[in-house]
């Protein structure tokens, strides 16, 4: 991503967030209706990619009908094809799931990165999400000591996610000082900030939904550290976040 934010255009961009969308939907799909209705789910992945051009082209008004189409369509194949029929609205819901959490909440990547700043937005929340990633493994591994959500994430702490925040606030800031001076000193302490909270709350949005499905890593897309959505749970939620305060309190 670091190569492409600095090297790649717009459209080129477009297509890596493209292709990432389709293969974390697989992931996400495989990860809660397993090997039940598979063509539905390639189907949803394919069909929540879709949503991520829309973004490019600048097209809000087609996505809703957009969204639309594809629940109907998503509803007449679960008509022909239910399945195990006591599953049918589990998995429905699994599939809409991720058209929302993946497919629109990784698409606001696409509009931040053509933003005037928008190359500086993006690296600056990879820089406060990895610190704050960090801080909160460190700062919990050694104090930790008050279970933060154990009937999720038994392994987390208070402090740790204390930690997590401080890391963040810190990480923008080095962000500010190494290659994005034009945001100010309090609006960006406010900014990593709101991501260290908004960033810890993807991932044990995340913890819950592979504790619902019974799984220890989303997938194993990446060898020796689980699967996409693994790498991604933090930046989900943290990159609409960004792209709206940088389009409404930051733009020129």
């Amino acid at each position: 991503m670091i190569l492409l934010l600095g090297f790649a255009s717009p459209a080129f961009f477009t297509l890596f967030v493209t292709l990432t969308v389709f293969l974390a939907l697989v992931e996400f799909n495989r990860m809660g209706m397993k090997q039940e209705q598979i063509f539905i789910q390639w189907f949803a992945a394919a069909a929540g990619a879709g949503v991520v051009p829309l973004f490019f082209f600048q097209q809000p008004a087609l996505l809703p009908v957009y969204l639309v189409v594809v629940f109907l369509v998503l509803a007449l194949f679960f008509l022909l094809r239910p399945g195990t029929l006591v599953r049918v609205h589990h998995h429905f819901g699994w599939i809409c799931l991720g058209l929302i959490y993946i497919a629109l909440l990784m698409g606001h990547l696409v509009p931040l990165r053509v933003l005037d700043d928008g190359r500086q937005w993006i690296f600056l929340t990879l820089v406060v999400i990895m610190c704050c990633d960090t801080s909160a493994y460190v700062v919990g591994s050694r104090v930790g000591k008050r279970k933060l959500y154990p009937l999720i994430s038994p392994n987390k702490s208070i402090e740790g996610a204390v930690g997590g925040v401080f890391g963040a606030v810190l990480g923008a800031l080095i962000a500010k000082f190494v290659f994005f001076s034009a945001i100010g000193f309090w609006p960006v302490v406010a900014v990593g900030f709101l991501l260290g909270i908004v960033g810890q709350i993807g991932d044990l949005f995340e913890s819950m939904l592979k504790r619902a499905c019974e799984v220890k890593d989303s997938g194993n897309m990446i060898p020796g550290h689980g699967g996409m959505l693994d790498r991604l749970d933090s930046l989900l939620f943290a990159f609409p976040l960004v792209y709206y305060v940088a389009r409404g309190c930051f733009a020129g």
